[in-house]
């Protein structure tokens, strides 16, 4: 079994982070075999300023015989924004969803919190066995829910996106992500390869969340500003949202 290692910035990160990204490495140690995924060098960890801050990124990634990349991504910008973002990207082989968990702490408050598990057929509709399982779960309550931007047609009808705010309703956002990676998880370990003809059909589900999530203004800018157009897009294209290639 990979041994996997706490990364330096995780200890100094907002508390919430620091959990989110402990539950979502035990899970994938628990559930899943894991090896690791080879990033470009250059890009496993990142340095640069931002409007004068220190901004930092460190990237794990690794793969499995169901999963062709598991990326968790943490940055942290000064003192002011600690940053986790994760997705879990299927092979070809298995019609499995998307995995997707971010969460932007700034100032000791979390303001965005967002995880689901994205469908990639061309329904757009969860497999039933998970569609079961989700409906199962009890309801999170929280004060404050936040609307999705206008190209987020890619997530699911359970996607939890939310603005946390107290120690409670962080508590609930941790166990909706350790239930989605739970059930996730577990599924696509006892997972059987699809047919040929229906991979296809999976490739195209993951070229359209891929190119969709490239759309994320927000994302690109704060990496354009710290290290240039050029390298935000080669960052956006190659290490957050690569294109899926046929076996």
């Amino acid at each position: 079994m990979l041994t996997i290692s706490t990364d330096p910035l995780r200890k100094q990160q907002h508390p919430l982070v620091r959990k989110l990204a402990d539950c979502i490495e035990s899970n994938w140690q628990r559930y899943l075999d894991l090896s690791p995924y080879q990033l470009p060098a250059e890009l496993g960890y990142v340095e640069g300023r931002l409007e004068g801050e220190k901004l930092t990124i460190e990237n794990r990634c690794y793969q499995t015989p169901q999963f062709r990349k598991m990326h968790l991504e943490l940055a942290k910008i000064g003192k002011k924004i600690d940053i986790l973002h994760c997705v879990m990207f299927p092979r070809p082989e298995y019609a499995l969803p998307i995995f997707g968990c971010d969460l932007v702490a700034g100032k000791g408050n979390i303001s965005a919190a967002i995880a689901d598990l994205s469908p990639v057929n061309s329904e757009r509709i969860l497999p039933e066995a998970y569609h079961q399982k989700l409906q199962a779960l009890p309801t999170p309550q929280f004060q404050e829910h936040r609307s999705l931007p206008a190209w987020a047609d890619i997530f699911s009808e359970f996607c939890l996106f939310v603005r946390p705010g107290s120690l409670e309703e962080e508590s609930q956002f941790l166990s909706w992500v350790d239930s989605l990676l739970q059930i996730h998880c577990s599924y696509a370990a006892n997972a059987l390869p699809v047919a040929t003809e229906q991979q296809a059909e999976i490739i195209a589900g993951q070229h359209y969340y891929c190119t969709k999530q490239q759309k994320n203004d927000k994302t690109r800018r704060v990496l354009e500003k710290a290290f240039g157009s050029e390298w935000a897009e080669r960052y956006m294209t190659s290490v957050l949202f690569d294109l899926p290639t046929s076996s």
